[in-house]
């Protein structure tokens, strides 16, 4: 780990490296292959910073918190990071986490970078402190509202979970699906079991399930019941948080977790520095990189481009956010005030509806872009 440093983000002239505190989730109950992913574009971006001179001479260093999804523990980190003098703060992927996050960072006055929670309200009050690189929750799963319909799905059920973001996402659906003559059913997932769902969807008549539900427990378990029950050969399986989009997901399914639309964040063509950057984090993961990972990636590049023009200055760093221009893996970055979200936002990244190909589950395929 890393050597504990001054509580200051101010510049040293000793030469030593330029610190930015991250927070992901790496152990249960967090979405550990999120934030392994998550990490691995962190890490992969910091590695072509200091290939290219690092800030000003100086190598940029992560000092790396796992949140293992628990608001309190992430909290805790930031303040342990802004101790050890980090200049900004990148990371989580959970949203609840993320929403703690912000709050102590801006209460601390750190900059924050958040790369993969989309929660519409990532801080209760408007920030200059927090930028955000994903879509907000609404913008996204819109999108994936329009999909839905323009597949003729019209009466959806949705698997539900006690969560903030669950319960956002299921009010994001309904509002937008009821004017245009779609119907929402929620299916408690705490009081049915993967049987009794299967009988709610033939009595309600659903054409499509949404699981806005953890993963692997109790999404596994629900698609295998859904996908073994004759009575509901026709009914799409849907999972818009992008649970398909990793591999567990296919070891744990296989065939069975085909098929299954999931939003992603990535334009339906990489252009050349994307490419290059998906060889380096496949030969990184050992795997083909999601777009938790280029997410990660993404958030690096633009925290080194504003600490080239701000230097390491908390202050200077926030105060950069809207004049800030970043070619970043996925096309260009800039950060406005997007209604809604309280803080800098990238309006927009690409957005894609996609799912693994039922003729060959290792690959995807892109259904809707938005």
């Amino acid at each position: 780990m890393s050597t504990p440093r001054p509580s200051s983000g101010a510049e040293r002239a000793d030469g030593s490296s330029v610190p930015i505190g991250v927070l992901v989730p790496l152990s249960r109950p967090g979405w550990v292959e999120a934030g392994r992913h998550l990490l691995a574009g962190l890490e992969t971006a910091v590695r072509d910073v200091n290939a290219a001179g690092g800030i000003a001479g100086r190598p940029l260093e992560l000092l790396v918190r796992d949140t293992a999804a628990d608001p309190e523990r992430a909290a805790a980190a930031v303040d342990a990071l802004a101790g050890l003098g980090v200049v900004a703060l990148a990371g989580e992927y959970h949203s609840v986490v993320a929403r703690a996050v912000a709050a102590r960072a801006d209460a601390l006055g750190l900059p924050y970078l958040c790369s993969s929670a989309v929660l519409d309200a990532l801080t209760d009050e408007p920030t200059d402190r927090v930028a955000r690189l994903c879509p907000a929750q609404s913008h996204g799963w819109r999108i994936y509202a329009d999909f839905l319909l323009g597949a003729g799905h019209r009466r959806i059920a949705v698997a539900t979970q006690p969560s903030v973001y669950w319960a956002a996402g299921a009010r994001i659906l309904r509002e937008h699906l009821a004017p245009r003559g779609g119907a929402v059913v929620e299916l408690d997932t705490g009081a049915l079991s993967p049987a009794d769902l299967c009988g709610e969807l033939v009595r309600h008549r659903a054409t499509a399930l949404l699981l806005l539900v953890g993963n692997p427990e109790p999404a596994v378990p629900i698609v295998r019941a859904v996908r073994r029950d004759q009575r509901l050969a026709e009914v799409l399986i849907g999972a818009p948080a992008g649970q398909p989009e990793f591999a567990e997901w296919r070891a744990l399914l296989g065939d069975e977790g085909a098929a299954v639309p999931f939003l992603r964040y990535l334009p339906e063509q990489l252009g050349p520095e994307g490419e290059r950057v998906a060889a380096a984090l496949r030969e990184r993961l050992g795997e083909a990189p999601s777009f938790v990972a280029f997410e990660g990636h993404d958030t690096v590049t633009v925290l080194a481009e504003l600490l080239r023009s701000t230097g390491p200055d908390r202050d200077r760093i926030a105060a950069a956010w809207p004049t800030a221009t970043v070619q970043g893996t996925r096309g260009p970055i800039r950060f406005t005030r997007a209604p809604g979200t309280g803080v800098w936002q990238w309006a927009w990244p690409p957005v894609q509806v996609a799912d693994r190909d039922p003729a060959a589950p290792d690959d995807f395929r892109v259904l809707h872009t938005g």
